[in-house]
């Protein structure tokens, strides 16, 4: 059997991926899938390098925002996977963000009952109260929550994916475990 390389921006997307794939019944090791974080789009071609046609040959799927996606298809037409676009060669694209979509899916309230639940809300409640925060939308309020404070897109990313309803998720994340093997 192949093995499955996911090629993931960071560690929050990588939780996000493992988190659904469980969810969804998959048993990652079993399937020979590895989701890697790459600390950052930019550093693709390194592990494009190491997974891809010219390392180990792996099968090659990922998720990106759709800042990166230029970037992302310029790496893997080098690496002489680019086949048509990003999702037909397995790259899923986030509208922002991972967070962005996580939020537009599951819905501003649902979120900061996620955040009431890890007893933070009086600290997004202050972020709201930021003059640079002031008249913004809720749901960019919220990406900065996640984005501002270290170790906060870590820390959330398997809690939203967990706050989903069963058979709802965002339609990046959704498609690109829909497409890992059984």
């Amino acid at each position: 059997m192949r093995e499955t390389t996911v090629l993931v921006e960071g560690e929050s997307d990588r939780l996000a991926v493992e988190t659904l794939a469980v969810r969804l019944g998959h048993d990652l090791m079993a399937e020979g899938v590895s989701v890697v974080p790459m600390g950052g789009a930019t550093n693709i071609v390194r592990f494009l390098d190491r997974y891809g046609p010219s390392g180990t040959d792996h099968r090659i799927l990922g998720l990106c925002d759709a800042g990166e996606a230029q970037g992302i298809a310029r790496a893997l037409s080098r690496a002489g996977l680019n086949s048509g676009s990003l999702s037909e060669n397995g790259f899923e694209v986030c509208h922002a963000d991972l967070e962005d979509e996580l939020i537009r899916c599951l819905g501003v309230d649902a979120v900061l009952n996620v955040i009431a639940a890890q007893g933070e809300l009086a600290s997004f409640r202050l972020l709201q109260r930021q003059p640079s925060q002031r008249g913004r939308p809720a749901s960019a309020q919220l990406r900065r929550f996640f984005g501002g404070r270290s170790g906060n897109k870590i820390r959330y990313a398997s809690l939203l994916v967990d706050a989903l309803p069963a058979g709802q998720a965002p339609p990046p994340l959704a498609r690109l475990v829909g497409s890992l093997p059984q």
